[in-house]
């Protein structure tokens, strides 16, 4: 019996796939670029940034649409994505196996366990930490090593270490260079960045980057959030980089800006060796007796939001961590969380899955139950009233019913799942 084709189909604000940049208000399909094979189809959908589309093909190509270059806005800087799909140009032959794409910035990840990123500079690894308050922060050296250096701002001194934080290789990539300049053009000379701090040419950085996390780890998840990146090793250690002013990298402080992939502590700091001391200067891990209490051995995984993120361990413990306004840290506050912290109310939970909002959070257990909380302005949440809810709560939506929920996937301020039949 022939299988059915994959169809992908789109809808909403995706200005340079409609006419006059008009939302789609209904569904509307998606050819495959005519440039890939002609056997090739969907494999997966990845969402995408503002205003522009990212998926994957059978064949491992990332294809990506939506932007158009007379409206200058900051998501063109993420790349070069035209009027109708067409395959992104990566320095890499590897086929793409996992996407994920943030306000202005995309990261993909090829089946041998390489990620690529690129888009706004601040959220692509150059090898600089620029901290609010712990004094922290990494420059490269002359020999292009990595050093940690201390500020004059107060705050713990830390040990010297260059072991926690990640290796960058710039790929000369001139296809991709070329499309993305004039867009980078475009947009600077239109529209003030976010980050108005920096100027035009130190803000937009469009060519894709090789990011590695130190000799022989391979990556093998990765999970894009408003301005930050975190990547799932496959010894099950989370890495993050980016913007990290709420706390949602997870390093104890409001770090402005990290910009080299650095290991996020989720368990006792004994499996992290000798990067035990610089990690407790840097105000990473508060004490042992805090985070020896984390059930599990290893990150299983990852979700970014807006400003916060989350990650699952082995033993299906939930840990949360970044920004707290709507309740999205699901820990009863509102409060902004630095550093990863056991979601207590679901101690009892086995959670297999996670997913992360602009405001809110869903994750759902080993029997396929719903749990969510975070801001609720839209409904997000599913629980049947607009009200905000700082701690996980279980959705008895009657069309949930005798159903097994197997995915969860949060938009800006919207939700999904798939189900299946208990």
């Amino acid at each position: 019996m022939k299988m059915e084709e994959s169809v992908v189909y789109m809808w909403g604000y995706l200005p340079g796939a409609s006419s006059q940049g008009s939302p789609l208000l209904s569904p509307v399909p998606v050819a495959l670029p005519a440039s890939t094979l002609s056997e090739d189809s969907w494999k997966d959908v990845c969402g995408g940034g503002c205003g522009f589309a990212v998926a994957i093909s059978e064949s491992g190509k990332l294809i990506t649409w939506g932007s158009e270059d007379d409206l200058g806005q900051s998501y063109l800087t993420s790349g070069q994505h035209g009027e109708t799909p067409e395959p992104f140009p990566l320095p890499t032959e590897a086929p793409i196996v996992k996407a994920a794409a943030g306000w202005a910035h995309c990261v993909s990840l090829t089946d041998k366990g390489e990620a690529y990123t690129w888009g706004w500079k601040e959220c692509v690894p150059s090898g600089k930490v620029l901290l609010d308050s712990a004094g922290v922060r990494f420059e490269k050296d002359s020999f292009g090593k990595q050093s940690l250096l201390q500020t004059e701002q107060e705050g713990p001194k830390p040990q010297s270490s260059n072991s926690t934080g990640g290796m960058l290789s710039h790929v000369d990539n001139r296809k991709a260079r070329e499309g993305s300049i004039k867009k980078r053009r475009t947009s600077s000379a239109k529209q003030e960045p976010e980050s108005s701090s920096m100027s035009d040419d130190e803000t937009f950085l469009a060519s894709p980057c090789l990011v590695t996390l130190g000799p022989g780890v391979r990556i093998s998840t990765v999970a894009a959030g408003g301005r930050h990146t975190l990547a799932l090793s496959d010894m099950g250690q989370v890495w993050g980089w980016g913007y990290g002013g709420e706390g949602q990298l997870g390093l104890g402080s409001r770090t402005k800006l990290v910009s080299s992939p650095h290991l996020i502590p989720c368990f006792n700091p004994s499996a992290y060796g000798k990067d035990r001391p610089s990690l407790i200067h840097q105000g990473s891990l508060s004490s042992t007796e805090d985070i020896s209490k984390v059930p599990g051995s290893h990150v299983k995984g990852i979700a970014c939001g807006g400003r916060h993120s989350a990650v699952i361990t082995d033993a299906g413990q939930l840990l949360t961590f970044g920004w707290g306004l709507h309740g999205q840290c699901g820990l009863g506050n509102t409060h902004d969380q630095l550093r990863p912290a056991c979601v207590s109310a679901l101690s009892g939970v086995k959670v297999t899955g996670i997913a992360a909002g602009l405001w809110h959070t869903l994750c759902f257990s080993d029997e396929g139950q719903v749990y969510a909380f975070g801001g609720n302005q839209f409904g997000q949440l599913g629980t049947g009233a607009d009200q905000a809810e700082t701690l996980p709560k279980l959705l008895d939506a009657s069309n949930l019913e005798n159903k097994r929920v197997k995915i969860v996937s949060c938009g800006a301020r919207h939700s999904v799942v798939l189900t299946g039949m208990i």
